[in-house]
C-alpha cells in the first residue's frame, strides 16, 4: 500500500529474506522502527514477513535500513495466492529446518566422542584428532554463524552469530596456537580448547533446530488454513460453457459453478441453485445452513448436495479464508512482554560482552601475563556466549507443550504461556469444544401409530443415500440402535426441503420440521414423526465450567451459532444468557478476545479459534 497524504495511518507489508530466528526479526524490528513516520512493526520468522504501521511511510528508506543489518527486503505489492502462500512457508520452514538440524546432527555427534578423547584419553595423536574434529565442526555447523557475523560487520552492527563467532574461532585459534607452540619446542603451559569450540557451535546450533521446529508448527496453522480454499474453480463463460482456472485469477463479477461435495473457492453471492453449505469450517456452525439466490457464502465452506451457480464477490486473493490466515499471521508475529524485555537486552549484550574481553585481554598484557590473558579473554567469550538464549525459549515451549499435551492441552505459542498466567477470563468455542461437533438425533417423537424404532427405521433408509450431515446422523442412530434399514428406491434430494424414495412400497419423506434443529417424518403424506437433531453437548462440559468458576474464573462462550442454538446449548450447561455470545464472525471473535486478557478455549479445527 503506497502512502497516502490523506490517510493518517497506512500500512506496509514488507518481503523479508535472511531471517533465520528470533533474534534475527527483533534486530529487522528495530531497523524498521527507527525508519521515519513507523509508529508499530511485527516482524515474523515463520512467513518472513514485516508488517508495518505509521504514516507518510517511506519503503524505499525501510528497505535500506533492513539491508543495512544484512537481511534483504521489498515491498510486497498485492495479495500473494493462497497456493503461493502455502508453498512459500512449507519451502522456507522445511529449509530451515533441515538446515539447522544437519548441523546440529553434524557438530553434536562429532563433540561427543572428542569430549571423551579430550578426558580419558592419553596420546600424542589425541590433541591432532580434535584439531581434524573441531575443524570438521567450525566449517559445517560455524559457517551460518560466519556468515551472518560476517554481513553484520560488514554493515558496522553485530548480532548473537557474532559473539558464537568470536568465541568459537577465540577457542580454536587459542588451541591452535598451542598446539603449534608444542611442535617448535616452546609449548605454552595451556589447555586446548578444541573440544569446547565444537560443544559451541554444537549446542547453538542444536537451540537454532529447536526454535526452526516450533517456528514450523506455529506455521502449519496458517497452511491448514490457506488449504481451505481450494487451488481452481470452475468458471461459467458468458455461452454457458465451463473451464478451469486457478482460483488466485477470480475476478469480482465472474460467475463460478459449484458441484455437490465441493469447496466454496471465493465469497460470494449465490447467482442460480440451492443447497445447503457446511460452514463449520469458517464460523463453527455444525448444521449446514440452506443457501438460495440472494444468499451470501464464504470461501472455505463445503457444498454438501445442490448444485450452485455464484457470482464473486471478491477477488481471489482476498476471501474470508485469505483474511483469517492473515489474522493468524499477525497474531503469530506479535510479541510477548518479556520477548520485548529481551530483546531489549540483546540489543546492548553483545558490544558489551566484546568490550569485556577487550578490556580483559588488555588488563591482562599490561600486567605483564599475555598467556593468562588470552585464557581469560577466551573464557569471556566462552562463558557469555547466548546458549541459554539460544536454548531457553525453544527447551521450554517443547517440555511445557509436552508436559500439557499428556493432559489434553496443544500449546500453540510461547505469548500462551504468559498470558496465562494472568488471565482472569476463559472464553469457550462452542462446536467441537463444548459440543461433539458433529450433529447427532437426540429424540424420536412419533406422532401416529408408528412406533419411535418404526420412525427411525423409515427415516434411516430413506436418508441411507444422501451425504447430508443430517441424514448421516440419522443412519448412524438407526445402526445405533441395532435397527434393520430396508432399501430404497427412487430417490430424491431436494437441496433445503428434504429427501425422498418409497420404502416397503410406501412413499418415505424426511424434511425440515418446525424447529431449527428437526426432521418430519411422512409416510404417504401422513406425518408419523418427528427427529430432533442437535449438536450432543459434551459429557463433561458442565463440569469444566463449574470447576472454572470455583477457581474465580469468568467463563463466556463464543458461539458463531445462531442465538436459539446457541442460548440452548449454553443453558444446559449452566451458562446464563448474559455469558454467551452468538451469531459471531471470525472478526468479531478475534476481537472480543483481543480486548480482553482471556483464554480462548477451542478444538483447533475451526480457523476462528
Amino acid at each position: 500500500m503506497a502512502p497516502s497524504a490523506y490517510d493518517p495511518q497506512v500500512e506496509l507489508r514488507l518481503k523479508v529474506s535472511g531471517m533465520h530466528c528470533a533474534s534475527c526479526a527483533a534486530t529487522v524490528q528495530r531497523a524498521i522502527e527507527a525508519g521515519p513516520g513507523v509508529r508499530s512493526a511485527a516482524v515474523s520468522v515463520t512467513d518472513g514477513t514485516a508488517t508495518v504501521l505509521g504514516s507518510d511511510l517511506e519503503p524505499d528508506t525501510l528497505v535500506r535500513a533492513i539491508r543495512d543489518r544484512g537481511y534483504d527486503a521489498q515491498p510486497m505489492t498485492g495479495a500473494a495466492a493462497p497456493a503461493e502462500q502455502r508453498s512459500d512457508i512449507e519451502i522456507r520452514q522445511t529449509l530451515q529446518e533441515r538446515r539447522w538440524r544437519s548441523r546440529a546432527i553434524v557438530a553434536l555427534s562429532i563433540w561427543a566422542p572428542m569430549a571423551a578423547l579430550h578426558w580419558l584419553a592419553d596420546g600424542p595423536w589425541v590433541p591432532w584428532v580434535l584439531l581434524v574434529g573441531a575443524t570438521i565442526v567450525m566449517a559445517t555447523a560455524g559457517s551460518g554463524f560466519y556468515r551472518s557475523a560476517a554481513t553484520a560487520a560488514r554493515h558496522l552492527t553485530t548480532n548473537m552469530d557474532t559473539l558464537i563467532a568470536l568465541g568459537a574461532t577465540t577457542a580454536y585459534g587459542f588451541s591452535l596456537v598451542v598446539l603449534v607452540s608444542q611442535l617448535t619446542g616452546a609449548p605454552i603451559d595451556q589447555p586446548l580448547y578444541f573440544s569446547e569450540a565444537a560443544a559451541l557451535l554444537g549446542l547453538i546450533s542444536l537451540g537454532h533446530w529447536l526454535e526452526a521446529r516450533a517456528t514450523a508448527k506455529a506455521g502449519s496453522a496458517v497452511r491448514e488454513l490457506l488449504e481451505l480454499q481450494p487451488d481452481q474453480a470452475e468458471i461459467v463463460d458468458d455461452d454457458g460453457t465451463t473451464r478451469i482456472i486457478p482460483s488466485a485469477e477470480i475476478e469480482p463479477g465472474q460467475r463460478l459453478l459449484i458441484r455437490p461435495g465441493a469447496r466454496i473457492p471465493v465469497d460470494g453471492e449465490v447467482f442460480e441453485g440451492e443447497s445447503e453449505i457446511d460452514e463449520s469450517l469458517v464460523t463453527g456452525e455444525s448444521l449446514p445452513v440452506l443457501r438460495r439466490p440472494g444468499d451470501q457464502v464464504v470461501a472455505g465452506s463445503m457444498n454438501t448436495t445442490g448444485r450452485l451457480v455464484l457470482t464473486a464477490t471478491v477477488d481471489g486473493r482476498h476471501t474470508t479464508v485469505s483474511r483469517i490466515a492473515e489474522i493468524v499471521q499477525r497474531a503469530q508475529a506479535s510479541k510477548a512482554g518479556v520477548q520485548r524485555l529481551a530483546d531489549r537486552v540483546c540489543a546492548v549484550f553483545v558490544p558489551a560482552v566484546i568490550c569485556i574481553a577487550v578490556l580483559t585481554f588488555t588488563g591482562w598484557w599490561i600486567a605483564g601475563d599475555l598467556p593468562r590473558g588470552v585464557v581469560a579473554t577466551v573464557t569471556v567469550l566462552i562463558i557469555s556466549c547466548p546458549c541459554a538464549l539460544g536454548l531457553a525459549t525453544p527447551m521450554a515451549v517443547m517440555v511445557g507443550a509436552g508436559a500439557a499435551s499428556r493432559r489434553g492441552i496443544l500449546i500453540k505459542s510461547a505469548v500462551a504461556f504468559e498470558r496465562a498466567g494472568v488471565a482472569r477470563h476463559v472464553v469457550f468455542d462452542k462446536t467441537g469444544t463444548l459440543t461433539t461437533g458433529t450433529p447427532t438425533v437426540t429424540d424420536v417423537q412419533p406422532t401416529g401409530s408408528l412406533s419411535g424404532d418404526e420412525v427411525l427405521r423409515l427415516a434411516a433408509a430413506v436418508e441411507a443415500p444422501s451425504e447430508h450431515p443430517v441424514g448421516r446422523a440419522i443412519v448412524a442412530a438407526a445402526a445405533a440402535r441395532g435397527l434393520t434399514v430396508p432399501p430404497v428406491s427412487g430417490f430424491e434430494a431436494d437441496p433445503g426441503r428434504g429427501v425422498r424414495g418409497r420404502v416397503d412400497g410406501r412413499l418415505v419423506e424426511a424434511g425440515l420440521g418446525d424447529g431449527p434443529a428437526t426432521c418430519r417424518v411422512l409416510v404417504d403424506g401422513h406425518e408419523v414423526g418427528t427427529l430432533s437433531v442437535s449438536d450432543r453437548v459434551r459429557d463433561d462440559a458442565a463440569e469444566a465450567i463449574s470447576r472454572l468458576r470455583a477457581m474465580g474464573l469468568t467463563v463466556t462462550m463464543l458461539s458463531g451459532d445462531q442465538p436459539a442454538v446457541a442460548y440452548a446449548i449454553g443453558r444446559s450447561i449452566g451458562l446464563a444468557e448474559q455469558d454467551i455470545v452468538a451469531g459471531a464472525t471470525p472478526e468479531s471473535k478475534t476481537a472480543y478476545v483481543s480486548e480482553r486478557s482471556a483464554v480462548m478455549v477451542g478444538d483447533g479445527r475451526s480457523p476462528t479459534r
